[in-house]
C-alpha cells in the first residue's frame, strides 16, 4: 500500500491506495475537488459539511447519469447484434458480398449518438443554490 497527501478544498488528507490504484485516486481526489470549490464559489453554502453533502450528490447524478447512458448503449447494441443474423441472411440472398456490413451500420447507428455528458443545468442535480433548513 502507498500513502498519498493530497489536498481537497485547501485541506490535506492522508489516503492509502494500491500502486496500481494511484492515478485513479488521484482522478478522483480532482473530481472531488473541483466539485467542492465550485460549490463553495457559488456562495450560497458556506459549511464544509454541507458543501460535501451536495457536492457528493452532484457526482451521484452524473455517475448514474452515466450508468443509465452506459444501459442504454448496451441495450442498443444487444439488439443490433440480435439484428443481425437476420439482416446478413437477407443481405446474402440479395448479393451482398459482405455479411459484417448490416452488423457494422447496425454498431454506427448505435454509437452514433454522442453520450450526454452531465451539465450543471441537470434537473436532478442538487446546487449551490440549495436552501438551507431554518435554524432554530
Amino acid at each position: 500500500m502507498k500513502q498519498i497527501e493530497v489536498q481537497i478544498m485547501g485541506q490535506g488528507y492522508l489516503l492509502s491506495c494500491p500502486e496500481e490504484g494511484q492515478q485513479v485516486l488521484l482522478d478522483a481526489v480532482a473530481r472531488v475537488d473541483t466539485a467542492m470549490c465550485k460549490v463553495r464559489d457559488a456562495g450560497k453554502v458556506r459549511t464544509r459539511d454541507r458543501i460535501a453533502v451536495l457536492s457528493s450528490l452532484n457526482l451521484a447524478v452524473e455517475l448514474t447519469d452515466l450508468h443509465h447512458q452506459h444501459l442504454q448503449t448496451l441495450a442498443s447494441l444487444q439488439a443490433a447484434l440480435a439484428a443481425v443474423p437476420a439482416a446478413t441472411a437477407n443481405e446474402a440472398a440479395d448479393g451482398d458480398p459482405s455479411p459484417w456490413a448490416a452488423l457494422s451500420q447496425r454498431l454506427d447507428e448505435a454509437l452514433a449518438t454522442p453520450a450526454p455528458t452531465a451539465t450543471d443545468g441537470h434537473p436532478n442535480r442538487p446546487t449551490a443554490s440549495a436552501t438551507t433548513p431554518a435554524q432554530g
